[in-house]
This record gives C-alpha cells, sequence and structure tokens, in this order.
C-alpha cells in the first residue's frame, strides 16, 4: 500500500496557493475599475436626480404660493365687484327715487295749476254766467214789476238800480 504522503503544507488550507491571488488580483482589479468607471457616474446621476426632485419641490411650493396668491386676489376682486355691483344698485335706487320725487313733484304742480285754471275758468264762468243772468233776471223783473205795478220800467238806470237792489236783497237773504 502505498502510503499517501501528505506534506505539510498542502494539507493547510490557510496558506494561499496561486489561484488565490489570481482571484484576488481580478477582484482588486474589479473594484478598482468599479470605483473609477461604473461608481462615479452613477453617484453624479444619483445627484443629479436627487437636484432636479429638489428643484421640483421648489417649484411645486411656488407654484402653490402664486397659486394661493392669485386665488387671494381673485376673490378680493370679487369682492370689489360685488361692492361695485351694490353700490351700483344703491345709486339707481337713489336715482329711481329723485326721479320719482321729481315726477310727483312735476304732476302736483301740474295738477295745482290745473286746479288753479279751472277756479280761475270756473270764476269767469261763474261771473259771466251772473252778469247774464242779471241782464236776463234784470228784464224779466222790470216787465214783471211793470205789470204788477201798472207801469213802464224802460228807463235802464231805474231798471238797474231795482235790478241790483233786488239781487243785494237777494244774497242777503241767502
Amino acid at each position: 500500500m502505498a502510503s499517501l504522503a501528505v506534506t505539510p503544507m498542502a494539507d493547510n488550507f490557510l496558506v494561499p496557493n496561486a489561484t488565490f491571488f489570481v482571484e484576488l488580483f481580478a477582484f482588486l482589479l474589479l473594484l478598482f475599475l468599479l470605483g473609477k468607471f461604473i461608481i462615479p457616474p452613477i453617484n453624479r446621476a444619483m445627484t443629479a436626480r436627487q437636484d432636479a426632485i429638489r428643484e421640483q419641490f421648489a417649484e411645486l411650493d411656488e407654484a402653490k404660493s402664486e397659486a394661493s396668491a392669485a386665488e387671494e386676489e381673485f376673490k378680493a376682486q370679487i369682492a370689489d365687484a360685488r361692492h361695485e355691483a351694490a353700490r351700483i344698485r344703491e345709486e339707481a335706487r337713489e336715482q329711481g327715487a329723485a326721479i320719482i320725487a321729481e315726477m310727483r313733484e312735476q304732476a302736483q304742480a301740474e295738477a295745482a295749476r290745473i286746479v288753479e285754471h279751472a277756479h280761475t275758468q270756473i270764476e269767469a264762468d261763474r261771473k259771466s254766467a251772473a252778469a247774464s243772468l242779471r241782464g236776463e233776471v234784470g228784464t224779466l223783473a222790470t216787465t214783471l214789476a211793470g205789470r204788477i205795478v201798472g207801469e213802464s220800467l224802460d228807463d235802464e238806470a231805474r231798471q238797474s238800480r231795482v235790478v241790483d237792489r233786488f239781487l243785494t236783497e237777494l244774497e242777503g237773504a241767502s
């Protein structure tokens, strides 16, 4: 039987061999290549992406503040428009009331003028009727008196005095 002679070096797994050094060299080479050429562009891309996200958040905050300011301005404009509309309505009411008052005054003045004209017309008609009545009554009265008395009262002056006295007594009695 052949005895296997084991050399103490071959059996010791703690002692590195040539394969280990090749693998270590390949690992370190990969590590160097990754650190030099692959990881920096990835880091730059991640940093750029983070900066872009920060900018987007800043723009979003700015847009929110602008939107809030625009909304407040819009609300203020609406409130101003409502106040202006209320003021215009109030002015229109006041103008309408003034126009109504003016028209009422004009109508009252016109009514007073018409009433005054009617009074003047009535007074003129009354005077005309009274004069006409005096003439007719005078004629009838003198004719009647002449028949009663039996003498003629055709004298104008006498006839006028008799008629005036008769009408004065008639007015005093009523």
